[in-house]
């Protein structure tokens, strides 16, 4: 007889998917202020294509809306922290975030990239067109595992070689910075607005490294 002692994934990467409540009053401030940069900036062009890309690092702006999703981008990735690094108080540690506005419209499209340097990247939808079909406002998300494809003959989910999510206005999406993405093509009438932002962390003065895994 055979009896199974464990079972476990291994190597999983984590995304989270967070929901912002009450958003509908913060996103349309956000859409002003995006309107007010874009009025006095052309932007800078990084993985967008056809879409527009702010300067600099928005969250150093005091504007209030931009003030509030900065507080709410922080407690997201202190939660996305703990909740895959349960040993460490992530609030303890230095935290860094940059982030910039997108806004995608018609054709405009991400391709895919990563983000160096850094620990966890994460989007908010600001605004986020309907659609009744197709890809139009999807992020994709590539398999970083290289030599899966032979694996691939079992249809598992823990072998497909994307994943692809179209979050809601009001969404904070979480991922390793490490993690190829990518956005599909703007298919309506009506901009895409995010905000994307990298988040890094430095030990803590004092902090030395745990020296196993368990």
């Amino acid at each position: 007889m055979l009896e199974l002692q464990s079972s476990e994934m291994l190597f999983a990467t984590p995304l989270l998917r967070f929901r912002v409540a009450d958003h509908a009053a913060l996103d349309s401030e956000l859409l002003a202020e995006g309107a007010r940069l874009r009025a006095i900036s052309e932007g800078v062009r990084k993985s967008n294509r056809g879409g527009w890309h702010s300067e600099g690092n928005l969250f150093a702006s005091q504007v209030p809306c931009i003030a509030r999703l900065r507080a709410l981008a922080e407690a997201s990735v202190i939660d996305a922290t703990r909740k895959i690094a349960p040993k460490v108080d992530p609030s303890a540690m230095g935290m860094k975030l940059f982030a910039w506005m997108n806004v995608s419209p018609p054709g405009g499209f991400n391709a895919p990239h990563t983000h160096p340097g850094a620990h966890w990247s994460g989007v908010y939808y600001v605004s986020q067109p309907e659609v009744p079909h197709g890809n139009s406002g999807m992020i994709e998300f590539l398999d970083p595992r290289s030599d899966l494809p032979f694996w691939r003959i079992f249809k598992a989910r823990a072998f497909r070689p994307k994943r692809k999510i179209r979050p809601e206005a009001g969404e904070i999406v979480m991922f390793p910075s490490y993690l190829v993405h990518w956005v599909y093509p703007n298919e309506t009438e009506d901009n895409r607005v995010t905000i994307a932002f990298n988040a890094s962390f430095e030990k803590a003065s004092g902090q030395t490294e745990d020296a196993g895994d368990d």
